[in-house]
């Protein structure tokens, strides 16, 4: 899938710090790179798998292997990736419950997945078996942690890399420009880019970039989707996202949608939605 023979890059103040810190460096190098609109294909291999088996655990302990399915964009991709990753550190357990439970995912019927993926069933319905097999295999995950740590594999694997390069924050910003600057593609990668954003951007995208711009801040990544966010006490989706100004988290209202604080619960900015057409107005 992937043919870079790129290096992977980690940060100097990163590579003899906590397993957790190497990991999150690598994750935010291929972020970074991604955002200059490297393809794959020119990002190290290993730099991408870490990457994802690092998105899978992140997104399987926020809330199981739905919450990966809920916002994993190409799981034909992702899922390659992120086999390949944990069995490139040696997570052989790991490997085995993604391999065990991606099969009992696809399996289910479309009507079990959405019960799945919604977080379950009204009190007075029966859990279907699928679903519940599901559930057994997300607990499987948390205890399998206890006794096979999947960062620090990750990290082990990272700093073992034959080819990785070890710089500072100048010397990163350097290392992806040099990379940028032999991209032939370059201009024509940028239109594509601008123009996919506005055609392709979904809802919640375009709501969360409106909100910003309200705010005045600029948003540099969606981190996640997370269907059972409590707001006034029900449950809701909120979509996260990070901005030059912090994290925050966007949810709808009827026909509003609020940029919340997550740790002061302060509205930030709001926008309302005019029924005619969709149209949002400042609120």
């Amino acid at each position: 899938m992937t043919t870079s023979q790129q290096p992977v890059v980690l940060t100097a103040d990163s590579i003899e710090a906590s397993n957790e810190e190497v990991v999150d460096s690598n994750v935010r190098v291929v972020d970074a790179m991604h955002r200059e609109l490297l393809h794959s294909s020119e990002i190290s291999p290993a730099a991408l798998r870490s990457y994802y088996v690092d998105f899978y655990l992140t997104q399987s302990l926020e809330g199981g292997f739905a919450q990966y399915v809920f916002t994993s964009p190409d799981r034909a991709e992702s899922d390659t990736l992120i086999r390949e990753g944990l069995a490139g550190m040696g997570a052989t357990a790991h490997l085995d419950l993604f391999n065990r439970t991606a099969e009992a995912f696809d399996a289910l019927s479309e009507e079990d997945a959405e019960r799945y993926l919604d977080g379950g069933l009204d009190e007075d319905e029966e859990t279907p078996d699928g679903v519940l097999r599901m559930e057994e295999l997300d607990g499987d995950f948390e205890e399998l942690l206890e006794t096979e740590n999947v960062t620090a594999l990750n990290a082990a694997w990272l700093r073992g890399q034959d080819a990785l390069l070890v710089l500072d924050d100048d010397g990163l910003t350097a290392h992806i420009e040099r990379l940028v600057a032999l991209i032939p593609d370059l201009a024509q990668r940028q239109a594509r880019a601008d123009a996919e954003a506005l055609e392709n951007a979904p809802d919640f995208e375009i709501v969360i970039r409106e909100l910003c711009n309200i705010a005045g801040y600029s948003l540099q990544k969606i981190t996640m989707g997370d269907p059972n966010y409590l707001h006034h006490g029900d449950k809701t989706l909120a979509w996260h996202f990070s901005t030059d100004h912090g994290d925050f988290l966007m949810v709808e209202e009827g026909d509003e949608a609020f940029m919340i604080n997550p740790v002061t619960q302060e509205i930030v900015a709001a926008v309302e939605f005019e029924e005619a057409d969709g149209d949002m107005v400042d609120a």
